[in-house]
C-alpha cells in the first residue's frame, strides 16, 4: 500500500491520526447535542431561574475589578453591652484602594481611601442601582441599602472597583 493510499502524502503518518481524531470530535458533539436535547425534554430549566441567571449576568462587569471584604463588624468585633442600633461597620479592598461603608438606619455613609472623587452605584438587582457621589475628600452619604443582598460599584479616576456581595 503507497502513502497515498493510507492519506499520508508527507510521510510522517500523521494523517491517519488526523482522521481518528476529527471522526472522535464529531461524535462527541452528537453526543453532546442528543444529551443537551434529553435534559431539555425531561428536565427544563425553569424560566424564573433562567431570568435570574439572566439577571445576575447583567450585573457582571468585566473591566472591573473585585474589592474583597476585610472587615465586618458583625464578624470581627464584640458586641457592645447595651447596645441598641449600631450601625454596621465595612472595609472593603483591593490593591492600595479601600472603601470604608457605615450601614445605619439613617442611610449608608462611607469613605473612598486614598480620598478620591467617585462615582458610586448601589446594586441591588438587574434594574439600575441608586447612585451617590463621593466628594474630593472621598465621602459619601446616601439611603440605606435594600434589604436584599447588595454591593458597591464604584468609578473612580479611570477605573471601576465591584464590592463583595452582601445583605444590610
Amino acid at each position: 500500500m503507497s502513502d497515498d493510499d493510507r492519506g499520508d502524502r508527507d510521510g510522517s503518518g500523521a494523517g491517519e491520526f488526523e482522521d481518528v481524531e476529527d471522526s472522535s470530535d464529531v461524535e462527541d458533539g452528537l453526543l453532546e447535542e442528543e444529551l443537551r436535547q434529553a435534559a431539555a425534554a425531561l428536565d427544563p430549566v425553569p424560566e424564573a431561574l433562567r431570568q435570574l441567571a439572566l439577571d445576575a449576568y447583567a450585573l457582571y462587569d468585566l473591566d472591573a475589578r473585585v474589592a474583597e471584604l476585610t472587615f465586618d463588624s458583625l464578624l470581627d468585633s464584640l458586641p457592645v453591652r447595651g447596645a441598641g442600633d449600631v450601625p454596621r461597620m465595612l472595609t472593603f479592598q483591593v490593591g492600595e484602594l479601600s472603601v470604608d461603608v457605615e450601614v445605619g438606619g439613617d442611610g449608608l455613609m462611607g469613605q473612598v481611601l486614598p480620598p478620591q472623587p467617585a462615582r458610586i452605584e448601589v446594586l441591588s438587582g438587574p434594574g439600575p442601582g441608586a447612585f451617590l457621589t463621593a466628594d474630593e475628600l472621598g465621602r459619601f452619604t446616601g439611603a440605606p441599602p435594600p434589604a436584599g443582598p447588595f454591593a458597591l460599584r464604584l468609578h473612580t479616576d479611570g477605573d471601576v472597583v465591584v464590592t463583595e456581595w452582601l445583605r444590610a
